[in-house]
């Protein structure tokens, strides 16, 4: 087996283990950071944010799985490649979500049906000291993630990015909390986390929607499919194209297409136009992991 790696691949995995270990390692410290400050905070909200920070610990770990199996290269037993091990780590992903989800929920509803946010008393300024540093933290780590995601085209780190932005978002909803408990309203530190819970839930469902997209040959965007179009029109010799079928795999798309050549053109000169068109097309589209071209006569 040739395990020499092509520089593209290489610098993919330098991406891949960067962003790894920036999340892990971010994510460890702001959970513990958030623990302990929710915990000193006397602070059920940010309890709850600290949890959904260590789950994501996990989510960057599955993404980082299934992002680096996802790139192997085809063999005997996967002839098309692994892509849609991607989209499986992106599902795991989700489903790490909604169980964080539900059970920062109900840990929300118990503390209102049981009024143990009058039992604990009010949260100290130190959790939201933590709440604004999760803030700044989390949303900077969305753009990271989310800027490296989109240059690899991976499903799987995209769905973290959006796993860091709802961290963030969670933050937000805890500081009001918080706030609104310092002054005097306790039971809404207990309400963050119901509305904590709604966030999270929320980034679960769309993160799962778009693996099963990935995962059961969901057609790609019409923008996508318009720009597909317009580059194999575009070629020489290209009289129009007939049909155009694209379908998601995993992060890559398949491209079946049915394009019109003059029908008195040789056979051979009809191949060097159906193939400078496929090759066109892949080399537009680095997503698309191959494209199938039928010539019609026109």
């Amino acid at each position: 087996m040739n395990t020499n790696r092509t520089p593209e691949e290489t610098r993919e995995k330098t991406i891949i283990n960067q962003m790894s270990t920036v999340g892990i390692a971010g994510n460890i410290v702001l959970f513990l950071f958030k623990l302990v400050a929710g915990v000193i905070g006397n602070s059920g909200a940010m309890v709850s944010d600290a949890v959904h920070s260590l789950s994501d610990v996990f989510a960057t770990a599955i993404a980082f799985i299934g992002t680096r199996i996802s790139r192997k290269q085809a063999d005997d037993s996967h002839p098309y490649g692994h892509d849609r091990l991607e989209s499986v780590a992106a599902l795991l992903l989700g489903a790490i979500l909604v169980a964080t989800g539900l059970g920062i929920g109900w840990a929300g509803v118990q503390a209102v049906i049981n009024g143990t946010y009058v039992q604990s008393g009010g949260p100290e300024p130190i959790a939201a000291v933590a709440a604004l540093v999760s803030i700044g933290v989390k949303e900077a780590m969305f753009w990271y993630t989310r800027h490296y995601a989109r240059l690899l085209g991976s499903s799987a780190f995209m769905a973290d990015a959006w796993h860091h932005r709802t961290d963030a978002l969670s933050s937000v909803g805890a500081l009001a909390g918080i706030l609104a408990a310092i002054a005097g309203y306790p039971v809404f530190d207990a309400v963050a986390s119901i509305a904590i819970s709604g966030f999270v839930l929320y980034a679960a469902a769309e993160i799962i929607r778009d693996a099963f997209g990935g995962m059961l040959d969901e057609a790609c965007d019409e923008q996508f499919v318009d720009e597909v179009r317009t580059c194999l029109e575009s070629q020489p010799g290209v009289v129009r194209v007939d049909m155009l079928a694209t379908r998601r795999f995993g992060s890559k798309a398949y491209v079946d297409a049915e394009i019109a050549i003059d029908g008195s053109k040789t056979l051979n000169d009809a191949h060097a136009i159906a193939h400078a068109a496929h090759d066109e097309v892949e080399r537009r589209f680095p997503n698309i992991k191959h494209v199938m071209i039928h010539m019609n006569p026109a």
